[in-house]
């Protein structure tokens, strides 16, 4: 069988590997850890730093979270939505149009049906702007916060950090996360952005002041 060019470039790898084995290094881990900021902080510099990524933020109140959602979806026109399997029900009680459960059995191109998704959120990072999604069943798979155009994510304040370090550590390793940093974004040759290329052209944050 001929070899490929694949098989002759790995190949010519693996036999420097073998003839310079890398020696055994401990990688620091002395990371900034613990820091913590009072709530209102957390909430101003995490606002800052989405709206600073062009998100659109929407504090409210636990009791408030339908009310809210709702409000967001009619503004931007969202009449069919899709929601991960676990979302709280709760949160939807104030919206009039069709929900749509997903499922692995939608294909992913079937999403783009959809004129918004709404999700919960694992953990979320004042510091850097970011929102980590794991996979949870109120949050559901990768394929469903990025093919819709609107992505409105529900995060609760108690789950906001400081730091990355913070935020890591309150991961499970083993579940497929995802980070957002506001609404999927990029840049031409020309520094010209443009906007909805790999995700969601509109990122929507719901931020639960209380919860």
């Amino acid at each position: 069988m001929t070899a490929t060019a694949r098989d002759t470039v790995l190949g010519r790898i693996r036999d420097a590997l073998a003839l310079a084995p890398a020696p055994a290094t401990t990688v620091p881990r002395d990371y900034r850890t613990g820091r913590t900021l009072p709530d209102g902080e957390r909430l101003a510099l995490l606002t800052d730093r989405l709206v600073d990524y062009k998100a659109r933020v929407h504090p409210c109140t636990a009791d408030d979270t339908a009310r809210v959602i709702a409000e967001v979806l009619a503004a931007h026109g969202a009449r069919r939505i899709g929601v991960p399997a676990g979302l709280d029900e709760g949160w939807l009680t104030a919206y009039d149009g069709e929900v749509q459960r997903d499922s692995a059995a939608i294909p992913a191109p079937g999403l783009d049906a959809l004129d918004g998704v709404v999700t919960a959120s694992a953990v979320s990072c004042a510091e850097t702007g970011t929102i980590f999604l794991d996979g949870s069943p109120d949050q559901g798979r990768r394929a469903l916060s990025l093919v819709p155009d609107l992505h409105v994510c529900v995060v609760s304040l108690s789950t906001v950090v400081v730091g990355v370090p913070e935020a890591v550590a309150r991961l499970v390793p083993e579940r497929p996360t995802t980070l957002i940093s506001g609404p999927s974004a990029t840049s031409d040759i020309e520094l010209e952005r443009v906007e909805g290329v790999h995700g969601p052209r509109t990122l929507a944050v719901v931020i639960r002041t209380d919860a």
